[in-house]
């Protein structure tokens, strides 16, 4: 019964969970656009950890959200999950960002899970998933248009959610897709990804894993 400790930084949202077998038993998360990262993250460790009335040495890995995100918010993150993975001697795993979110959402519901974290301007960080959570196009920045995810409104139903659903409002006309701009990145649903991994052994790198920033993004040309 692996136990594995959750961190989420990627965005406003500072979250640490606890979970064994996949199973959220201590939570610890505060949602603010301060971004205090820095001061809370290993206070919310240390206190989950206590809530789950564990020891560090009773962890079998950590798990870290790899982004896309906040390039600080990741940093922070990945370096807590790294220093705790080297003095524990325990494996290292990653969560992508915009799949934790789409178990946010009851998938039966619709077709399609598109996350969206908000970029600047029109853009947006997206992935689109299916109603088993599988990945059914890669991540992408991209500018939302009329016709962006077209091709999945006119299959089904489409659920839009995170920060980059409240601009995807003001484009897409499309009536098969709602909106949830109120969901933010948490531990809580990390866990039953990080214990997937944990039970396949897909483990990363401590020593060379690098946050997924996505920083190379769309350039916008200058008109002449």
């Amino acid at each position: 019964m692996p136990v594995i400790l959750n961190l989420e930084t990627a965005t406003t949202n500072c979250s640490v969970s606890i979970a064994r077998n996949g199973r959220v038993i201590a939570l610890k998360e505060h949602d603010t656009p301060n971004y205090s990262h820095s001061e809370q993250l290993h206070v919310f460790i240390e206190e989950v950890v206590e809530d789950a009335r564990l020891a560090f040495s009773d962890l079998d890995a950590i798990a870290v959200s790899k982004g896309p995100g906040s390039y600080t918010g990741l940093r922070i993150g990945v370096s807590a999950a790294k220093g705790l993975c080297f003095s524990l001697d325990i494996p290292l795993i990653s969560v992508s960002t915009l799949h934790s979110m789409a178990y946010q959402i009851v998938a039966e519901e619709f077709d399609f899970i598109i996350p969206l974290l908000d970029a600047r301007r029109m853009e947006v960080y997206a992935a689109v998933f299916d109603r088993q959570y599988r990945q059914v196009r890669e991540t992408r920045a991209e500018i939302i248009e009329e016709g962006s995810f077209e091709v999945y409104s006119e299959q089904g139903k489409v659920a839009l959610i995170g920060s980059g659903a409240e601009k995807c409002k003001e484009v897409l006309k499309a009536n098969s897709i709602s909106y949830n701009s109120s969901i933010v990145p948490s531990a809580k649903e990390m866990s039953p990804i990080s214990y997937t991994k944990f039970e396949a052994g897909d483990f990363e790198s401590v020593a060379y894993f690098e946050p997924y920033y996505l920083k190379d993004f769309i350039l916008q040309k200058k008109n002449s």
